[in-house]
This record gives structure tokens, sequence and C-alpha cells, in this order.
């Protein structure tokens, strides 16, 4: 397992370091959950869009700089993702990006991540970024890995590791940043009002998820969409006012979150599925307000611009090559003009671990690995 030093704590609160303390001494046997299956976009995405013909690519510095070997792996970040982070704090250990295990010679047994930059709950979403997986395609993907655990595994084993593995779903912004919210590109905003935009991709978004349910998975943390409107590339194309978020569009993800919300109430009481599976909705959205909202709680400094560039970096969908940094990274909440620093990351990681009601609903991951 990895280690981490006083630089990169230093401004986080001091609960942080207790809780990774411990959950830095897990080892693989006493791992809280057999796997770990990760679907989402940029925000988790751990390497395979750099397999992919995508301008939503971050395999070139300064991304990663705090990574170990300060190297680019393809995370959107300085460092470590939200997912990195919950699987250390699992005691797993760093599952590989599902591009990397498409030749075979890679574990695949705990877990795979599957998240693709620029992708979304809708096919179309990011089509002009290039080649993404969409939740569709993601799932698709997990399917093929799940012929070769099937390989490996009796079929009562499977069953076994499937319904005791964590999937985690971080999915939906890029529906609205790239492809809602670019009417020059998209026809969604002409078509639908953001209601029935919400209520559309709910209905993709249960689709795929029930499928993943049918292929056995009965742990479910699903991410809500977080505060849009707050984004140094919102806060930059729309022309906030300092100190203000860009609220017609955090009301859009709003939208979509509480239908999340009931999804979860709904699925937790179905007769199918209640009692076998548990799902668990994250809200980052409420995290990252209150992080936004008292940002010297939490070590932060600057809100409104990215530690790599400013604003939408004039057209870059990411920070340049070899962009000249922020002095102080973990000041701030942003890496770039769309992903937050792994400071940030952290903070998330910590409440959908260990948090309250208010953070993951109804229980925590700890709370969820419990038989």
């Amino acid at each position: 397992m990895m280690s981490f030093t006083i630089q990169s704590l230093v401004l986080v609160p001091v609960f942080v370091v207790v809780v990774l303390a411990v959950g830095g001494e897990n080892s693989m046997e006493l791992a809280m959950f057999p796997a770990m299956f990760v679907f989402g976009d940029s925000l988790v995405d751990n390497g395979n869009n750099n397999h992919l013909n995508s301008l939503a690519r971050s395999n070139y510095s300064p991304y990663g700089i705090d990574y170990d070997g300060s190297q680019p792996t393809g995370r959107f970040t300085n460092g470590r993702t939200i997912v990195d982070f919950i699987g250390e704090l699992l005691g797993l250990p760093e599952i590989p990006a599902f591009m990397d295990t498409v030749d075979g010679g890679v574990d695949i047994l705990r877990g795979v991540n599957y998240a693709s930059a620029a992708g979304g709950i809708l096919e179309e979403t990011g089509r002009h970024l290039g080649e993404r997986f969409s939740m569709g395609r993601q799932v698709e993907n997990f399917e093929k890995t799940l012929m070769e655990i099937s390989r490996s595994m009796s079929r009562e084993s499977v069953k076994e590791y499937m319904a005791k593995s964590l999937v985690v779903v971080s999915l939906g912004n890029n529906d609205y940043i790239n492809n809602y919210l670019k009417p020059s590109l998209f026809l969604t905003a002409s078509i639908y009002d953001p209601s029935s935009f919400a209520d559309l991709l709910l209905s993709n978004f249960t689709t795929h998820l029930l499928e993943l349910y049918g292929n056995g998975f009965r742990k479910f943390v699903l991410a809500g969409v977080g505060p849009l409107g707050c984004i140094p590339d919102q806060l930059s194309a729309r022309g906030a006012l300092p100190g203000q978020c860009v609220e017609a569009v955090n009301e859009m993800a709003e939208l979509f979150n509480n239908r999340l919300i009931s999804l979860v109430i709904c699925l937790n009481s179905d007769n199918k599925t209640a009692g076998e599976a548990i799902f668990v909705y994250g809200n980052t959205y409420g995290s990252a307000v209150e992080i936004l909202t008292n940002p010297l709680d939490y070590g932060f400094q600057v809100t409104n611009r990215g530690c790599c560039g400013v604003g939408r970096n004039r057209g870059e969908i990411t920070c340049l090559p070899l962009a000249v940094l922020c002095v102080l990274r973990d000041r701030h909440v942003f890496w770039d003009a769309f992903h937050p620093t792994q400071a940030f990351n952290l903070i998330i990681a910590l409440r959908a671990f260990n948090g309250s009601k208010s953070d993951c609903y109804p229980i925590n991951l700890s709370q969820m690995s419990r038989p």
C-alpha cells in the first residue's frame, strides 16, 4: 500500500490524517470487500482514455505530479482520485484500468476500473471529444471481465464474489457539461427542459444499473452529480460574479440528484431487490458545496480557479502540457477547469467511507461492508 507524506496532508483536517493512518494498515486479506468495480467519467478514470483516440486524455505532465513517481497516469488530477482513496481505505490494492487488462496478465480479481473521460449516461455525450466509453459501453466492458472471472471460479464462487464486491458509479457530469450545456453541439437543450432531461438521464441510468444488478452485483454506491455551476469552466464561460456560482447550472444538477436519491429509496424498498441488495447515494454535491462555502475549514484558500490554468484555459479541455502550476496545490479545490485536486478527493473519499447519512444515504461504506 502507498504511503502518505506530511506535505500532501498538512492542509487537511486532523481527523483525515488519523483515519488514513488506520486505513493504510489494511492488508489484502483484511479488505472490507473482495473487489471494487468502478464505472464513471474523468473524475475517476485511471487510464482508460490513454488507449483511446480522444481529446479527453491526461497522460502528460503536469497531471500526476503528486502521484507515485510524479508521473502522469491518465488520472485527471495532480495525484489520486476519489476511488483511489476509497480503495485504500477499504484495504484494496490499486485496481487496473479496463484497457490495461484486455491483453491479459493483469490481476482482475480485486476489481477493475471502467471509467472513461468524456463518457456519460447517454451514448452521444462527449462525442465531440472523440472516443470514450459511455455507461452502456462500460457495462459491456465489464461483461468481458466477468467472462474472464468465470473461467477462474466455480459458478457458486462467482455468485458469492459478485454479491460481496463493491460497485461505484459516478456518471452524469458530462451529460451536462459535454452535452446539455453545449447547445451549439447538441440538440438536447432544444428538445428537453431541465426537468425532462433529468428524467431522460435517470431512465437510461436505471437501465444500465439494473444490467449490473442482473449480472450479480448487490452492493452499489451511486455518486451524485457535483455542483457544476461552481467549477472554473462554468464560472468563466457564464461570467459568474466573484464569489458566486452559476445557480441555474447547479439547479440542473440537483434535479438529477433528487431523482437519483428517489431511485435509491425505491430500489432499497423494492420487493425484488430489498434485502438482498443495498444501494447507497453518495452526496458529492452536498459535500462539495460545504467545502466551497467554508474552504478555510478544510485547508483551502482558492475555490474559483484551477491550480493548472485558469477558467476554461481558452478552449483547452484540460491544462496544457508542462503548464506552470500554482505553488501550493493542496490549497486549491480545483486542479484544472473541471477536476478537483487530490486534497479535495481525499475529503470526499473519507466522507463516503465513514460519513453521516448526509454524506452517504442510507449507510456509509464502512457500514456497508459489514455482513
